[in-house]
């Protein structure tokens, strides 16, 4: 099996997961483009889970950029208390907002999106997926960073940029736009820390399931 190499067809392998998730919406639960950018900041280091529990609350004291331009620590804080490294995240988002200030403002390209205090390439690339921009990059979490090389996409790297970088080399830019959000929905529901393999649609061409567990 040809495994770690440009020659290896993964366009076609991976259709299966790009078919059953394509268009699937991000699990962080926003409404708007707003939500959505400090949402992806908060979640950084933390559960997508726990941010979706926090957010009504905040969003309804700050409902968009210009309010949240208008806060402080000391008021905003409380609202994200329970997010890990609030207190980083805090001088992020306040400083985003009074750079931003209108939502409509927003930037939605890599080098917009990116200059912003908080925002990497990873988050950069949830944003501009979901928002239907022209891809620059291909979604690299945790669970691309885990399931990719464990299926012999690329060899293992826990540096997020440098999965990315290598992804890029291997895949075609034609399906760059899904293929990061489907890699890391199948690690979120089939290859777990503790993979579901007898329920993946991936053991034909998976390079730990052919070579750890048959």
């Amino acid at each position: 099996m040809d495994l770690f190499g440009e020659t290896s067809n993964w366009a076609v392998k991976l259709k299966p997961i790009l078919k059953k998730y394509k268009g699937e919406k991000h699990p962080l639960e926003y409404k708007s483009i707003y939500q959505l950018l400090v949402m992806v900041v908060l979640s950084a280091q933390d559960s997508d889970a726990n941010i979706n529990k926090i957010s009504p609350a905040l969003f309804e004291k700050f409902p968009t950029f210009k309010s949240l331009s208008k806060a402080d620590s000391e008021t905003f804080i409380p609202y994200i208390s329970k997010v890990r490294n609030y207190p980083t995240k805090a001088g992020w988002l306040l400083e985003i907002a009074k750079t931003i200030k209108n939502d409509e403002d927003i930037p939605l390209t890599m080098q917009g999106l990116t200059a912003l205090k908080g925002v990497g390439r990873k988050s950069a690339n949830v944003i501009m997926r979901e928002t239907n921009q022209p891809v620059e990059g291909i979604i690299a979490d945790l669970h691309v960073i885990r399931v990719a090389p464990r299926i012999g996409i690329i060899k293992e790297s826990k540096d997020g940029n440098k999965v990315e970088k290598e992804l890029m080399q291997v895949l075609p830019k034609s399906i760059w736009s899904e293929i990061g959000m489907a890699i890391s929905f199948h690690g979120r529901e089939i290859c777990r820390p503790k993979p579901k393999c007898q329920e993946c649609e991936l053991t034909d061409v998976c390079h730990y399931y052919l070579t750890e567990v048959i």
